[in-house]
Parts: structure tokens; sequence; C-alpha cells
């Protein structure tokens, strides 16, 4: 009398396992989906960042070809762009980011800061001006600082600086564009005040030692400053000095310069060598 019973149970049971079967495949499949988003966000994190620039453009162009409506890879393409130095398509790429519903305030401002690159200043404002006043960011503060800069708006580019400062925790990229602004109003030793504080922030930034030099030898300040700097910096720093305090009529002191640029770096660094033998021969010749 049990057998149905038992035939019962075993029938029931296989009708059971496939679906059992199915369950396992989805859950399977699901995953695998799960580990080829995260490679993927992996994938694009590298080519943002360390990858070769236009192999990044590439990779980013190709895959948009497979999902063109993903908003993270036209982001990825655009911001790839910039890195290859090509700010016009970079600026078209970021106007089809914000043409997207999914596109932001803080796109429309890495549209502006493309078009800076592109030396296109009226049209980054105009991008701007369409940005609500209480979207407040750091990125937003450094590129109105450059436009007011641009405008020769200086108290306005001054505001702007100094609040951009205060909004990250690495500050040194725009301390040294605030700098350079102040280089070129003819207030050196404002720039460099601002350059040594970007440089108490990133001490390896040989565009801002060269910007201190600058500021320094404007103010026929010669010396080199208490810096961190490799001897090829140091040659280069002594040139850069060198070169000024001739523009400055300091000849002789000019000279002394590009002879220690020289001996610094005699191996690496010949361009001293060829400005301190042009003015040997001027000198002969007067």
């Amino acid at each position: 009398m049990r057998h149905p019973i038992l035939i019962s149970l075993c029938i029931a049971g296989v009708s059971v396992l496939p679906a059992c079967e199915k369950n396992s495949d989805a859950d399977v499949k699901r995953a695998i989906e799960s580990v080829n988003v995260i490679d993927e966000s992996n994938l694009n994190d590298v080519m943002l960042t360390v990858a070769d620039p236009n192999e990044s453009v590439a990779y980013f162009q190709k895959t948009i070809a497979q999902y063109p409506d993903r908003i993270d890879l036209k982001r990825g393409l655009a911001k790839s762009l910039v890195r290859a130095k090509k700010p016009t398509e970079a600026a078209i790429a970021w106007r089809a980011v914000i043409a997207s519903p999914e596109g932001t305030n803080e796109d429309r401002i890495a549209l502006a800061d493309a078009l800076i690159r592109a030396n296109e200043w009226k049209k980054a404002e105009a991008e701007l001006a369409q940005i609500p006043p209480t979207h407040e960011t750091y990125d937003r503060y450094r590129i109105e600082a450059m436009v007011a800069d641009a405008n020769k708006k200086w108290s306005k580019a001054d505001s702007f600086y100094e609040t951009a400062v205060g909004l990250t925790t690495r500050p040194s990229g725009v301390l040294n564009n605030w700098g350079y602004s102040k280089l070129t109003r003819g207030d050196f030793a404002g720039a460099e005040k601002l350059f040594g504080e970007a440089l108490a922030y990133d001490r390896s930034s040989f565009t801002t030692k060269n910007n201190l030099v600058l500021a320094r030898a404007a103010q026929r300040k010669y010396d080199m400053p208490i810096v961190p700097m490799t001897q090829q910096e140091r040659a280069e720093l002594l040139y850069t000095a060198g070169l000024t305090a001739i523009k400055h009529g300091d000849v002789t002191i000019g000279q002394g310069l590009l002879e220690d640029a020289v001996e610094t770096s005699p191996r690496y660094f010949d361009q001293a060598a060829r400005a301190l033998e042009t003015l040997n021969a001027s000198v002969t010749k007067g």
C-alpha cells in the first residue's frame, strides 16, 4: 500500500529538480553579470587614470558603439579626450552628455573647462552662467576664477580663487594658478607667497618651482629658493633666473647664473650652455 506514495514522492522529487537547476543557472548568470560590471568599472577607472590617453579614447568610442545610451561611457569619452589634449572634441562630447536627461551641473562645469582649454573663453563663461549660484563646488569656483582672470576682473578672480582653495584638501593647483595671476598683474611679492603655499602642498611640481623663481627674479632675488629639487631641476631653475636677470639688465649676475646652470647639469642641460655662448659672443662684440 505504501508503494504508490513512494512513487508519487519520487515523481515530485524529479519535478522539483529541474526547477532548482534553472534557479541555479539564473543565479550563476547574475553573478557573472555582476563580476563583469565590476571588471568593466575597474577597466573604466584604469582608462581614465593610467592608460595612454589615445588608447582610452579608442576604448570609450568602441564601448559607446555597443552601449550608446550609457551616460558613464559618454563621460568617460569626454574625460579621455581632455586627457588626450583634444579639447574641441572633448567639448562636443560634453555637450552630448549635457543633452542627456542624466546631464548634471558638474557636467556643464566640465564642458566649461574643455572650452577654456580650447581657448573658447566666452563660450565657457556662457556655460557657467547657466549654472545656479547655489551650486558651489571647487571646480566651479576654480573655473570661475580663470574666467574672471581672462576678463581682468582681478578682485572677482581673487574672491573665486580664495573660495576654491577653501573647498579642497589639495589646493596646490589652484594656488599655482592664483600665483600666476598675481605674476601677470605685476604683484610679484603676492605671487611669490602663493607659489610658496602651493609647494607646501605639492613639492613635486616643477611648474610651480619655476614660477616661484620667476616671481623672485622679478624682484631681483636671484638666489635659489629653499625647496626640494633634483640636479636637473636646479639647472633649469638657474637658467630661468639667469635669463630673467639678463632681461632686467643684470647681465653679470645672469652670466654667473647661466654658468652655474651648466656646471650643475652639464650632461643633461645644454640650453644654458647655448645661452651662455650667445651672451659671451655678444659681450665680446660689444
